[in-house]
């Protein structure tokens, strides 16, 4: 299991309970993370209009599927290691005191790359 028992071993319950059964462990790393983008879009958008209700939701989705993410048996090694430091800074960004430097706007951009590779099927 190692990188520090991935990540400290996140939650059991997800929100997305049909990827975590399987769905979401075929989907190539590139997918994963531009699904976890579509999340992290949400809420930046939310947040803009002022809603923290409607953007706390779209992060917990984000968390939950960068949890499945993390928890892909596939992932290792140095993957995991950027797996579990992207959701340190994720979680940074928006519920910390953004000691990395990041705003929610560059972790948007940060998935937004990912989304475009997945949908040119790279």
């Amino acid at each position: 299991m190692s990188t520090q028992s991935r990540c400290v071993q996140i939650k059991k319950k997800h929100i997305h309970k049909n990827l975590a059964t399987g769905r979401w462990f075929q989907m190539s790393l590139v997918e994963q993370l531009g699904n976890v983008g579509s999340e992290v879009r949400r809420a930046v958008n939310w947040t803009i209009k002022g809603n923290a209700e409607q953007s706390n939701r779209a992060l917990e989705r984000a968390f939950d599927l960068l949890d499945l993410t993390i928890g892909d048996s596939r992932w290792i090694g140095s993957k995991l290691k950027e797996l579990c430091r992207v959701r340190e800074v994720l979680a940074d960004t928006f519920y910390g005191d953004r000691a990395y430097g990041a705003t929610p706007q560059s972790m948007e951009k940060y998935f937004f790359h990912y989304a475009i590779e997945a949908r040119n099927g790279i």
